[in-house]
């Protein structure tokens, strides 16, 4: 198993901001340090407002890109 493998997948299709981030926060937090969560996204503003949750919080973004759902973001929790 990779290290960005991800613990745990969050669909977050058809939120508008701020909820994408709000949500990902959330689960984040159930999370231990070091996991990995998958996030799919459809609205656009996430591709801005996801990596500057991670460089608030301290989370590492490892991947942040568009895909066929929409948007796709690999996080690990700080």
């Amino acid at each position: 198993m990779s290290d960005n493998t991800p613990k745990a997948k969050l669909d977050l299709s058809g939120l508008l901001c701020p909820l994408p981030v709000l949500k990902a926060r959330k689960r984040l937090e159930t999370m231990a340090p070091g996991d990995v969560l998958e996030v799919v996204a459809t609205d656009p503003m996430s591709m801005i407002d996801m990596p500057h949750f991670c460089n608030e919080q301290g989370h590492t973004l490892l991947l942040a890109e568009k895909c066929f759902e929409g948007f796709q973001f690999r996080i690990r929790r700080r």
